[in-house]
């Protein structure tokens, strides 16, 4: 197998060709995701590769996006409906939450509403408290969503591609710091199945749950750490709901301490359900209790240096993993 080493964003980009090219029921469309190709750039090239009809701009009207998107669904074919920023999942919350994750259950006759919400999110481009929160936890109690938040260029191309052919609604959820960053994926036909969490580094020590733009953070923290002789394992679920658990727990058997790291605030966030279920599931397996990393309680700062000490980083998660062991 042959492979390339790509951006996350290039990777994106052609997982979108490649489902364009093989289903005609996909389509693309949002705000300047045509001929300007996108605000991140991550649609460049699909429109006149692919016409009009298949790759379009939209007014600024997230609720127009999210009706027509589980309109067109329910019709047959594939939207890939771009929200230019995460936080404006709340405009669409309604037609998703209440209409697109219900219709399956409602009908209870095979109806599926097969549309893909692509979104950025995460602070660090200092764009304030309105364009910058992480709302992977915003969903997660929604039965009939998927919540996917990819962490490699390898997992953001097959990950979407599964997402585009998956009968449900998914929110996929990509950092906005890491559209960057590089990485091995492969140049032939692949996919990454939902719902599988994957360790992304072996250890025995400590076991870390970090989720989306914090799985790089979590590696910078194990090397550090390494460099001290503590070898840390790391977890990444990809998919957040429905959520892939028995990995986390055959880690945390293993290593019998837990850190779980997200962006978002450590208050309600991800990791507090990641916390519940270890407790639940893993409990007598724990030789210290479970540390969380994330944002403090309080909406991103638009300053740069305050945006920057609101960020978790490196030290926050060697700090956490200290203190589980008692350091």
């Amino acid at each position: 197998m042959t492979t390339s080493e790509l951006s996350v964003r290039e990777s994106i980009n052609r997982a979108l060709a490649e489902e364009l090219e093989r289903d005609e029921r996909v389509f693309v469309y949002g705000e300047d995701v045509g001929d300007y190709g996108g605000l991140y750039q991550v649609t460049t090239g699909l429109q006149e590769e692919f016409g009009e009809e298949r790759v379009f701009d939209t007014p600024l009207s997230e609720t127009m996006l999210g009706g027509t998107a589980v309109g067109a669904a329910l019709t047959g074919t594939r939207p890939v409906m771009e929200i230019m920023f995460g936080d404006f999942l709340a405009i669409i919350a309604d037609h998703v939450t209440n209409y697109a994750a219900k219709m399956h259950f409602n009908y209870g006759d095979g109806t599926s509403v097969p549309l893909v919400i692509r979104t950025n999110y995460g602070a660090g481009d200092q764009f304030g408290l309105h364009h910058s929160q992480s709302p992977i936890a915003w969903f997660q109690n929604v039965p009939g969503i998927k919540v996917v938040a990819p962490s490699t260029a390898h997992d953001y191309a097959g990950l979407l591609k599964s997402a585009i052919r998956d009968d449900d609604p998914v929110i996929f959820l990509e950092n906005k710091l890491r559209y960057e960053e590089e990485g091995t994926v492969p140049d032939e036909e692949f996919t990454v199945p939902l719902c599988r969490s994957e360790v992304k580094r072996e250890g025995e020590d400590v076991t870390i749950v970090a989720i989306g733009g914090m799985v790089d953070v979590a590696r910078e923290a194990a090397e550090s750490l390494a460099a001290d002789g503590v070898d840390a394992e790391i977890v990444d679920p990809r998919t957040v709901v429905p959520l892939d658990k028995e990995p986390i727990f055959e880690s945390v058997r293993k290593t019998h301490r837990l850190v779980v790291v997200h962006e978002a605030a450590t208050f309600g966030g991800f990791g507090g359900e990641i916390a519940a279920e270890v407790a639940e599931e893993a409990l007598f397996h724990l030789d210290a209790p479970i540390e969380r990393v994330g944002a403090p309680f309080t909406p991103v700062p638009f300053a740069e240096n305050l945006e920057e000490a609101y960020l978790p980083d490196e030290d926050d998660v060697i700090e956490a993993v200290r203190s589980t062991l008692g350091e």
